[in-house]
């Protein structure tokens, strides 16, 4: 080869490598980044929480796919698998775990690896950060803010039912965040001299036999309680309420769209679109410590006037006026 060509074949070669065609090769053997995502639940209740996170990774930067992986692993109610499930997302190199509440306690305690909470409970009071705005530690997240507004529902629920003589309350147990939604329902139902009959519900089956006892105990009314239990039997609770004719409250507005009487509380889905960015924030550099934990401003009360049709009851117009959208 003459000087003269091996000198021009050189300079395209330079060229080439200075405009990023070289590295292409080095690139794809290069790992992409995983944000884990454990749920407590199953993988049917968590898709349109899935989609949520990755919509709010791709705001941030990141396509699924294309520059970022997510592996998800759920527990299918099974709290005790949920160390094991966290400790296998650490082996996969997980750069953050997206977690629910009760997902996020379990994994804080198996792993460094930087965790996003999406909680509706107090994460402060569950020990999952040392404060709101200084978090601390490998652990930060939003909070939509389910669970402590448990005694708004209660009372938009007397409003709509003031003769009712008892009101039921369904719990799921054992965590922080519900054992502290028992506390203050039963602080505000004690304020206001309004009997409360606590269920703590842990299977389908006990949902229909909680509403068969209803009658017999005066009870004429609903309160669902938060977490990722309650909400993924949301459609078991719909279907009795439906039966036995009981007015029920939701903590999530896909419950009254999907046939509940009324729901109120913030956005789920918009608290996982939330946690993406924070995820993505962390594959940047960022220290989860270093991130105050988001809080949900939005509320949205819904009612659905089919289903109130339904049981034959009215809303009051005052109340109705309240609504942040109503189903017809």
């Amino acid at each position: 080869m003459k000087r003269r060509e091996f000198m021009t074949l050189f300079r395209g070669a330079a060229a080439a490598w200075s405009i990023g065609a070289w590295p292409l090769a080095t690139h794809a053997q290069q790992p992409m980044p995983v944000i884990g995502l454990l749920s407590s639940s199953t993988k049917a209740e968590r898709v349109h929480l899935m989609a949520a996170l990755s919509k709010g990774l791709a705001e941030a930067g990141f396509a699924e796919g294309r520059n970022v992986a997510i592996e998800a692993r759920y527990a299918d109610h099974q709290p005790d698998r949920l160390p094991v499930l966290a400790a296998e997302l650490t082996r996969h190199r997980a750069a953050a775990i997206v977690a629910d509440n009760t997902a996020a306690l379990a994994a804080k305690n198996v792993t460094t690896t930087p965790i996003v909470f999406a909680s509706g409970g107090d994460p402060v009071r569950a020990g999952l950060v040392a404060s709101l705005n200084r978090p601390g530690g490998h652990v930060t997240g939003v909070l939509f803010l389910t669970g402590v507004v448990s005694t708004k529902r209660f009372e938009l629920l007397r409003q709509l039912v003031p003769k009712a003589t008892t009101i039921a309350a369904f719990i799921h147990p054992g965590t922080p965040t519900t054992d502290a939604e028992r506390r203050d329902l039963q602080a505000a139902a004690q304020a206001v001299g309004q009997q409360i009959a606590f269920y703590d519900i842990t299977s389908d089956g006990e949902i229909e036999a909680a509403f068969a006892t209803f009658a017999s105990r005066g009870i004429g009314a609903v309160l669902v309680g938060s977490g990722p239990f309650l909400n993924s039997h949301a459609p078991a609770i719909i279907a009795s309420a439906s039966r036995h004719q009981v007015p029920v409250i939701y903590p999530q507005r896909e419950h009254a769209a999907a046939g509940g009487l009324m729901s109120y509380g913030t956005s789920i889905t918009d608290a996982y679109r939330e946690a993406g960015i924070y995820a993505a924030r962390i594959l940047k550099g960022e220290k989860p410590g270093d991130l105050p934990v988001l809080q949900s401003s939005k509320f949205e009360f819904v009612i659905n006037l089919k289903t109130a049709k339904a049981l034959g009851l009215e809303f009051h117009p005052q109340l109705l006026a309240t609504a942040d959208e109503v189903i017809e």
